[in-house]
């Protein structure tokens, strides 16, 4: 799995357990192939006619990699992995995937998957009305500790849909933040996917935050997209976070975007960067890709901004060490944070795990064969990227 010729040190290094600092939970019950091939691609949307999702980087992957964990041969066809996955059971098949990622602490966004769809990206859409493991769940099928990160888009809807008056409104968002925040490591906002990231990122009114509440009140259940109302629940979202001492994290680049990826360019949030920096609040970028190069800039400049890349690794696959390359290029390295974006199968969280840790050590093994660096270097990198970085930031 790893390049041969690492160090000892630098292999220790690499296969030592990860902190995932982003997941979510996957389905606990059998799926058909249609289903599967549904939550392996990130549309949400069934292949052309003739076609399949498994003749993607993902797919094929799933095939090299996972297929011997379930005791099939590499590169076993579609069907016949599918029927083995079914054969085993999901609970078989989550426990032996997510304990094989090698995942010594899952941190798991818990929105539930009946969001509407317009809080949701479109992999979310695909998973709407399912059963997923729970934060707790996914720990024990991993042989792992588990922790929650908050969506501030769900506190904002059940807040929505029980305020009889603005004021409650307003009310009722710090309240309900602060309380699901008491046990949680992290908040988390898909902003990006619902407005992108080219927001005016200052404070709104308290003037201004009323009068829209009263026009969202008038209709609660439709989706929020109201600006002033966003940028309301980012502020109230940094304020509980600067009390707490917890990171918010925001979804940016790949996954979740659509057909307006342009939009969730992670350079967008060099104004909101500047603006948060006094609070000392960690903004962590998620995901980023193909922005990474934009995401590694911000976190080289701004003391408070980390990186990720993690959606992008699995459904990359055998280029993922391009892009590892291309966000060490700037990046300080203690800002950098390990992700497998796992969601819907728990093939993503393995695959993301792999195809992190490989990689990391062509990076590290090319660094390492020009003299770069010292064994002792590479391993130190490694080790903070892969937990070290998440348990400073997140206080684990």
């Amino acid at each position: 799995m790893l390049p041969v010729d690492l160090p000892g040190t630098v292999r220790d290094a690499l296969l030592a357990p990860l902190v995932d600092h982003h997941c979510h939970g996957v389905r606990r019950d059998d799926l058909s192939r249609a289903e599967f091939e549904l939550l392996i691609n990130d549309g949400g949307s069934p292949a052309p006619p003739g076609t399949t999702h498994f003749d993607a980087p993902l797919g094929v992957a799933v095939r090299r990699w996972c297929a011997p964990l379930l005791d099939l041969e590499p590169h076993t066809p579609p069907a016949v992995y599918v029927s083995r996955r079914e054969e085993l059971g999901a609970p078989e098949v989550n426990r032996r995937l997510l304990a094989g990622a090698g995942v010594v602490a899952f941190l798991v966004d818990t929105a539930p998957a009946s969001m509407s769809p317009a809080d949701m990206s479109p992999a979310d859409m695909s998973r709407a009305d399912i059963d997923l493991l729970t934060a707790t769940e996914m720990g024990r099928h991993g042989g792992a500790a588990a922790d929650e990160l908050v969506r501030i888009e769900q506190i904002e809807r059940d807040v929505a849909e029980d305020a009889p008056l603005a004021v409650d409104y307003l009310d009722g968002v710090g309240e309900q933040l602060t309380a699901r925040a008491a046990r949680a490591v992290g908040l988390k906002t898909v902003i990006a996917s619902l407005y992108g990231l080219d927001f005016d990122p200052a404070r709104p009114t308290r003037g201004a935050v009323i009068a829209a509440a009263n026009r969202r009140l008038a209709d609660p259940k439709q989706p929020l997209t109201d600006e002033v109302l966003l940028r309301h629940l980012l502020w109230s979202a940094i304020d509980v976070a600067r009390e707490r001492g917890l990171p918010v994290q925001f979804h940016t680049g790949f996954g979740g975007s659509g057909p307006d990826l342009h939009r969730t360019d992670p350079g967008r949030l060099g104004a909101f960067a500047r603006m948060l920096q006094p609070a000392g609040v960690p903004l962590i970028l998620l995901h980023c890709y193909p922005y990474h190069r934009q995401a590694a800039y911000l976190a080289g400049v701004h003391p408070h901004v980390y990186v990720d890349v993690g959606l992008a690794l699995p459904h990359t696959a055998a280029a993922s060490a391009r892009v590892v390359e291309e966000l060490l290029e700037l990046a300080p390295f203690h800002k950098l944070l390990f992700s497998s974006g796992c969601h819907g199968v728990a093939e993503t969280c393995y695959l993301g795990a792999l195809y992190y840790r490989q990689a990391l050590g062509a990076a590290l093994g090319s660094r390492l064969a020009a003299g770069e660096w010292s064994a002792a270097d590479a391993a130190r990198i490694a080790h903070m990227i892969g937990s070290g970085n998440a348990r400073r930031v997140y206080r684990l």
